[in-house]
């Protein structure tokens, strides 16, 4: 173990400890309100909900698993890149129409929205528990890029993890969505300082980026098919897939929700987003690591399974090409950037149950300060969930997690996306076509093969038609193909149920203008007076 390193490490980690335990007295409010607690109050301006929002959706997905799946597979990691291209359109439709009714109507959760839309509990607990399940490997993720570093630092054994655990657990406990709000400013400062310099002194070492993508070319030329650092005919289709899929499914996650929701009105919502693709330029220098992984020959590290983990990639290759006083700093930032994500999905999470299941079911009274107390011991119990994402399922990459439950949120998309701006989907129609989506998703990824391990089944986020006996090695994201049968099955089931009319009329409990786009309306806006 490097001293230097795991000083450095620690003492960063204890600081934001620290800041995540005070943020409990920033803008400080009662935490016996789920408002206050999980929401903020819904007051943040656009300087903090830039970083809110950053910090909420870059990940230990941007930092581990984008480059590792570069350095493992070659080409189509770079789907990450499109999928943001395509992102930020998506959100502009959808994000801010979405504010604005959920402002109006005091909604904090998806399944709060589609419980009103479509009169449906039913369809909300669907929403929720999915919305609960699609965000455990999530965090799961996360915790893995945490390990990966542990690793890499010569630290064995699970308990240094469960510390890490425990903190985050700890402080996500009293300081509520306050706590990963503050610490993204620590977070962004680390990021851009060790991104700026990692992306000038690491090529510098290694002879230059002509020498570094000759080492890609040369690399994966020499490599078995199915991977290359050129897309081949067999994944040209599962890149688009995918980055249409993962597009699609970013904003539907509870922890983006929660993220957009703690903004004060629609202009902040506006600015934020807009400003959001600086983070994405970010994202296609980190993906370069993958590359120079290759140039600078490094090699994964064992992971608690004995075999080569491609997690280790990026931090190994720190450790190889900085001084151990800066890699220190650029491990502080993995370990950071995964605590800030996780922190926001476990509250975001537990406002999915205390919302649309406790109170919908368990206690249809619960006060708000009930529901404050409910969702802070659930935030606990969804890490532990994460954790057991981790022992039961070895995916072949990291980032297989992120597609997996991706796969899973986008079988929302129907109820929660196209219900924001047509009522016409039948309720039922919607829950046979959730139901069949996620059976999809989920079968989809069972049967696919693990070839790195050398097992039968959750092998990845590509699913072959060759398993429909089509003589073809073309690959489809296992979310994309999940949310096309849910799409055909809930539109031709509302077609068929309104030709029979059967339910005719019951989803439509709202008067028309209920959901009406409150851009211009006062409602919209909390008051402001002097001094605020």
């Amino acid at each position: 173990m490097n001293v230097t390193e795991f000083v450095i490490v620690a003492v960063l980690f204890t600081a934001v400890s620290i800041v995540g335990f005070l943020a409990s007295r920033w803008r400080r409010a009662s935490q016996d309100s789920l408002e206050e607690w999980a929401l903020a109050g819904r007051g943040f301006r656009s300087w903090i909900s830039w970083f809110v929002v950053g910090g909420d959706l870059y990940t230990a997905y941007t930092y581990v698993a984008v480059p590792a799946l570069l350095f493992g597979s070659g080409a189509i990691g770079m789907y990450a890149l499109p999928y943001v291209a395509i992102e930020y359109p998506l959100v502009f439709l959808i994000m801010i129409r979405f504010w604005s009714v959920s402002k109006t109507h005091g909604y904090v959760t998806a399944a709060d929205f589609v419980r009103a839309r479509f009169g449906s509990p039913t369809m909300a607990l669907a929403v929720a528990v999915t919305g609960i399940v699609a965000t455990m490997p999530y965090i799961a993720l996360n915790l893995i890029g945490i390990q990966a570093v542990l690793i890499t630092m010569g630290i064995n054994g699970s308990w240094p993890l469960i510390i890490a655990f425990a903190v985050l657990a700890a402080f996500t406990f009293t300081s509520g969505v306050r706590a990963p709000a503050l610490i993204s400013f620590i977070k962004d400062v680390i990021v851009y300082v060790v991104i700026g310099v990692a992306i000038f002194y690491i090529p510098a070492k290694l002879g230059g980026w002509t020498h570094i993508f000759d080492a890609f070319n040369a690399h994966f030329k020499a490599t078995p098919p199915g991977t290359a650092y050129l897309l081949t005919s067999s994944n040209q289709w599962l890149y688009i897939t995918l980055a249409v899929g993962s597009a699609f499914a970013i904003f539907l996650y509870p922890h983006s929700i929660t993220g957009v929701l703690t903004t004060r009105n629609r202009a902040v919502v506006k600015r934020t987003l807009a400003a959001l693709p600086i983070y994405s330029f970010i994202l296609g220098l980190i993906a370069m690591f993958g590359v120079m992984a290759i140039a600078g020959h490094i090699t994964p590290l064992p992971g608690p399974n004995g075999k080569p983990d491609t997690n280790t990639v990026v931090p190994n290759l720190f450790q190889h090409m900085f001084p151990s006083g800066f890699t220190g700093l650029a491990f502080a930032m993995i370990v950071i950037g995964a605590l800030v994500p996780a922190a926001f999905m476990s509250i975001a999470s537990a406002n999915l149950f205390t919302r649309n299941i406790y109170k919908e079911y368990l206690r249809p009274e619960a006060s708000e300060r009930e529901q404050a107390r409910v969702s802070k011991i659930v935030s606990l119990l969804v890490k532990v969930g994460a954790l057991l994402f981790i022992l039961l399922i070895n995916p072949q990459f990291s980032i297989d997690l992120q597609l997996l439950g991706g796969a899973i949120i986008l079988q929302t998309l129907p109820s929660v996306m196209i219900g924001l701006y047509t009522r016409w989907l039948h309720r039922g129609a919607l829950i046979v076509g959730w139901a069949a989506g996620l059976i999809v998703s989920v079968w989809t990824y069972y049967v696919t093969p693990n070839v790195a391990l050398k097992e039968a089944h959750w092998g990845g986020s590509g699913w072959s038609l060759s398993h429909l006996g089509l003589h073809t090695d073309v690959t489809l994201y296992i979310g994309f193909v999940g949310v096309v049968v849910n799409l055909v099955i809930a539109f031709a089931g509302t077609a068929l149920l309104r030709a029979l009319r059967i339910g005719e009329g019951t989803d439509q409990t709202a008067p028309a203008d209920y959901f009406t786009d409150v851009a211009d309306t006062k409602a919209a806006e909390p008051a402001v007076t002097a001094g605020t």
